[in-house]
């Protein structure tokens, strides 16, 4: 298939090689192919982007000439109206190919066929269904884009995902659904997170790339402390991030910071002590880290000088403080 469209333009747009088009998409209906394979296998086709988008029920699909499915804004092209509303369209640089026009002729007709097979697969779920569909990295992106119109969410409106620990949350600032031990929540990207609760934040993407900023936000929430850091966003992680889905636990527990934070919390009040050290890194003063823990600073100093001498290096200088960042860090993850 890779390469078609442009042989056959370069002989000629003969009868022969238009019948060859048409069954290439008659084929495609015939198999009762998926929306998703229907546009990356045009795009193969044609070796340009192509794109089918339907806006009363929100499908909105576009592939890459490798078949790769993107989440941009579509650049101008060629498009063909389908029957019942939508269109569908290449986007091919320079001057069009003699076979662009029957190519979308016939990629409007197998759309519609299929269009019409998929068209009720959605009905009557309701609004947790839909969030969790909308962030399952295993649903294809024309059930997602459907999802996410159901939803009020456009397939390129930029959003952020939340993982919220001790959800549901209240007043949520958008739909949410439980799933596994967290609650998802889909929300526009300029969002002011709620205060009081243990949030991981996903990374500002276009909606059809929700599952993205979700499993980001999973990793992002394991990096909290209830009370002290609340919420976590995974832009701020840096190399974290990536990491978090590499190390092993195992591996984190050999670490010797980690370790020395392991002694620290096994001793009587070691967990207040755990506290003190996370306050300390997310503030940028002892005076302000106390505030937060609700100690006096006064006796801030004598609990920072036993755990720095269990740590064996200065927390208040930049590099004691990265490596307790750093270490505090890996142990949350590693017991999350």
């Amino acid at each position: 298939m890779k390469g078609l469209l442009l042989r056959l333009s370069a002989l000629d747009a003969d009868a022969a090689s238009a019948v060859r088009v048409i069954s290439f998409f008659d084929a495609l209906v015939a198999q009762h192919a998926g929306l998703e394979r229907l546009v990356a296998s045009t795009a193969e086709l044609a070796e340009c982007p192509a794109g089918l988008s339907v806006p009363e029920t929100g499908v909105w699909l576009r592939a890459d000439e490798d078949g790769r499915s993107l989440a941009e804004a579509p650049a101008p092209g060629p498009s063909r109206e389908l029957d019942g509303g939508g269109r569908v369209w290449l986007e091919r640089a320079g001057q069009p190919l003699p076979l662009d026009e029957i190519v979308l002729e016939r990629f409007a007709i197998a759309a519609a066929v299929l269009l019409g097979e998929t068209r009720a697969r959605l009905s009557g779920l309701d609004d947790p269904a839909l969030v969790e569909l909308a962030v399952s990295a295993s649903a294809g992106d024309a059930e997602r884009s459907r999802a996410l119109h159901l939803l009020g969410f456009s397939p390129l409106t930029p959003i952020r995902v939340l993982a919220v620990k001790d959800g549901p949350l209240p007043d949520a600032p958008g739909p949410q659904a439980a799933i596994g031990d967290r609650h998802a929540v889909l929300a526009p990207a300029e969002t002011i997170v709620p205060a009081g609760h243990t949030i991981g934040i996903g990374p500002a993407v276009p909606a059809m790339r929700a599952p993205q900023s979700w499993q980001a936000a999973r990793t992002a929430v394991r990096f909290t402390t209830p009370g002290v850091i609340d919420a976590v966003t995974w832009d701020d992680l840096g190399a974290l991030g990536p990491l978090a889905h590499r190390i092993q636990p195992d591996e984190i527990a050999e670490i010797p910071d980690v370790r020395a934070l392991d002694r620290l919390a096994a001793e009587p009040g070691g967990q207040d002590t755990l506290d003190v050290l996370t306050a300390v890194i997310a503030t940028d003063s002892v005076r302000k880290a106390a505030v937060l823990v609700h100690r006096h600073h006064s006796s801030m100093a004598g609990r920072l000088a036993r755990a720095e001498a269990t740590l064996g290096f200065d927390v208040n200088s930049p590099t004691g403080r990265f490596r307790l960042m750093l270490a505090l860090g890996l142990r949350r993850l590693r017991d999350s």
